[in-house]
């Protein structure tokens, strides 16, 4: 019987263990990089990987393809730190979710300010 919550538990390890990677490549190209969430795939040999990178958008775009094409890299070094049967394919995406966060409190605030008094 499969563990409902293992695919949870992996993904939080992962993000873990990707964390510490990635701070430890240091390379200047992928700039200020924070693995912010790990989605697996059902069957667990798939892993999107979200990375929120501080800076312009060309330099966000530019952080992500370099850990891109790090991805063999990165997945060597997971298989080494975890005790997986099958370490996933790694790929890496920008997070917007903090902008989209952003964007919403924007908006709300117009509203509050459009609205009439009570």
């Amino acid at each position: 019987m499969r563990d409902p919550h293992r695919a949870e538990r992996l993904a939080d390890e992962l993000r873990m263990q990707l964390s510490g990677i990635v701070a430890e490549m240091g390379d200047l190209r992928i700039g200020l990089a924070t693995v912010t969430g790990v989605h697996l795939s059902p069957d667990l040999r798939h892993a999107r990987v979200l990375v929120s990178v501080l800076g312009e958008e060309q330099t966000q775009r530019q952080s992500v393809r370099q850990l891109q094409a790090a991805r063999h890299y990165v997945r060597r070094r997971l298989a080494q730190d975890l005790a997986l049967r099958f370490t996933p394919e790694l790929t890496f995406e920008l997070d917007r979710g903090l902008e989209y966060t952003e964007r919403v409190v924007e908006l709300l605030r117009r509203v509050e300010k459009q609205r009439p008094p009570e």
